[in-house]
């Protein structure tokens, strides 16, 4: 789709095994990507979400400091391999797809991309990553204990870098404004990171309860799969150049 998209392939071949790796390929995908790529807009906005758990780890901000860095970085893992499929033309999951598939769309805003990426990477693959951190961690994904009051500690913090992303990538993709009232803003209005995570920490209880069941599992993150990429494709609808809702 993109001439660079080799140099973006070469970017994540290698998952990386630190919060400080996984860093450093936000930054060089951040370098990649120029401004009319939508893709740009959700790893700039990855970047800073990643930025602020580092920042947060570093200074002894969890009870369990490890425990969140390891899920911080199976987590970008996720994101990644589904980069990392889509660019080599393999299977990537379906709401993956859906925004990877419109990023040169000029008439779609850059807050749609941010936001339709992190649909993606919350609804669908961090149930998967809650999983896989406490298989290696031997802990287990329940409400309300240390690992939980850790996860959601985090939540004030994500709800206030999604605002600014929501004023400050209120433009189309290539940088003209936005008309005054579309349906963009229904939709705005009605996501929430803090409601997505909390799906998110229920959906892990689910998929842990099914992990002794490989065809259970499979199934569950079809479900999550399917679902998620409807939303995308709400969140993705282009923003026309005159508001166009009933009675406007």
């Amino acid at each position: 789709m993109f001439s660079y998209d080799p140099t973006l392939l070469a970017a994540v071949e290698t998952a990386p095994a630190t919060i400080p790796g996984v860093l450093q390929t936000l930054e060089t995908i951040e370098s990649i990507c120029i401004d009319g790529d939508g893709l740009k807009w959700f790893n700039g906005l990855y970047l800073q979400v990643t930025q602020a758990v580092a920042a947060r780890v570093a200074a002894g901000g969890f009870a369990d400091p490890a425990w969140m860095a390891q899920l911080d970085v199976r987590f970008a893992g996720f994101y990644f391999a589904a980069l990392r499929s889509s660019l080599s033309g393999q299977p990537a999951p379906s709401c993956w797809q859906v925004m990877l598939s419109s990023r040169g769309q000029s008439a779609i805003a850059r807050i749609q991309f941010a936001l339709a990426g992190v649909n993606a990477h919350i609804n669908r693959d961090l149930p998967d990553a809650i999983v896989a951190t406490c298989q290696a961690t031997g802990t287990t994904p329940d409400a309300g204990g240390t690992h939980y009051n850790d996860y959601t500690a985090l939540n004030s913090t994500l709800d206030g870098l999604i605002e600014s992303a929501k004023r400050v990538l209120h433009v189309r993709l290539l940088g003209e404004a936005l008309p005054p009232v579309s349906h963009l803003e229904d939709t705005l209005a009605a996501w929430s990171v803090t409601a997505s995570r909390k799906s998110a920490w229920t959906n892990a209880g689910h998929l842990w309860q099914f992990r002794l069941s490989p065809v259970l599992a499979a199934g569950f993150m079809d479900m999550l799969d399917g679902f998620t990429a409807v939303i995308g494709k709400t969140l993705l609808v282009p923003v026309p150049l005159a508001d166009a809702r009933p009675g406007s």
